[in-house]
């Protein structure tokens, strides 16, 4: 059984409901029908109910009715979200009008569904910008306790079982915040650790990683990582985290050998923590090319609850993988 396919057994378990604001949408119904027929989740489709009914006839998707279908004009609960919005907003202006006329949005109707206990988590973007997707759940879903930093992660599986936790890492950050401080990578670290066990089932061991290892180069971006290490280790001392260190000394023994004697990290790392999204960004894809690697993502962290957002580009299969890494986010909350 592969990750992914291990991922979809492990959502059906979970039993959790997730929002597709883009309930009309050709591959968010194709999907739906695939998780709903799977039982990969719970669904509520944002969208007219009478439009969803008809592009499930044309497409012969017969699981469709299986799922909760709200409507953003006729939603029973739209009063009590516009109440919850302007009262957690009241400090920057929003008012019960305001909200209502925010809640024609089938994003922010997502999102107050899950803000409101209505639903577990979300899956958007196969027709919105990230903006679009995540400017809401920042708004009224915030990050989890004692986290104040969202990243982007990647599931990267690599063909040679050596490498990893059979062949399976987690890179961060790959996807949302550009220049991290000390206390944001150090955030990072430790809820990358979280995703790796929730979705991938991974004993996590967290390199910081650098151009770097243990004091062999100094500068201010070396001082950065060392730092992180330190705040991450205090905030998580459960956890395996070590660093500054080398890609190479982070993952090959031998190397590690050398340039990290006696860390319980360094030569087994599988959560490999990137000091900038430039070099995560860059680290991923020429992994994803040259090493003919899976890379599943981004996996949006750091979050109340899941919110997570696809490429416009994406295919049906990007959204039923999406949508169970959603769930077993959910489950690990």
């Amino acid at each position: 059984m592969t990750l992914l396919e291990q991922i979809r057994e492990n959502a059906k378990k979970a039993g959790k409901r997730i929002v597709l604001p883009e309930g009309e949408e050709e591959r968010t119904l194709k999907a739906a029908d695939v998780i709903l027929g799977e039982g990969i989740a719970q669904l509520v489709l944002i969208g007219n109910p009478e439009t969803i009914a008809k592009e499930a006839e044309k497409f012969g998707l017969k699981n469709i009715s299986k799922a909760t279908i709200v409507d953003t004009k006729t939603c029973e609960k739209r009063q009590a979200y516009a109440e919850l919005m302007a009262q957690i907003r009241a400090a920057k202006g929003m008012t019960v009008e305001k909200a209502l006329k925010q809640l024609d949005s089938p994003y922010y109707l997502g999102t107050l569904m899950i803000k409101a206990g209505d639903a577990d988590g979300m899956v958007a973007g196969a027709i919105c910008s990230t903006a679009d997707t995540i400017r809401p759940a920042l708004q009224y879903i915030k990050t989890a306790p004692g986290i104040s930093t969202v990243s982007g992660a990647f599931v990267v599986v690599v063909p040679k079982k050596e490498y990893g936790q059979d062949g399976v890492f987690l890179f961060a950050d790959c996807a949302v915040t550009i220049a991290p401080t000390a206390q944001q990578l150090a955030d990072i670290a430790v809820i990358s650790a979280k995703t790796a066990k929730a979705l991938a089932g991974i004993d996590p061991k967290v390199a910081m990683l650098s151009f770097s290892t243990k004091g062999s180069a100094q500068s201010d971006e070396v001082d950065k990582v060392i730092e992180a290490t330190k705040l991450a280790q205090a905030a998580a001392p459960e956890l395996d985290i070590d660093g500054e260190m080398q890609a190479d000394a982070a993952m090959v023994q031998k190397v590690a050998d050398l340039k990290a004697p006696g860390s319980h990290v360094a030569g087994k790392a599988n959560v490999l923590v990137f000091p900038s999204l430039e070099a995560g960004n860059i680290g991923y894809k020429l992994v994803q090319r040259l090493a003919g690697a899976d890379a599943v993502g981004p996996i949006l962290q750091g979050m109340a609850a899941p919110v997570n957002d696809l490429s416009r580009g994406c295919y049906v299969e990007d959204i039923i993988n999406m949508v169970a890494i959603t769930a077993l986010q959910a489950a690990a909350k």
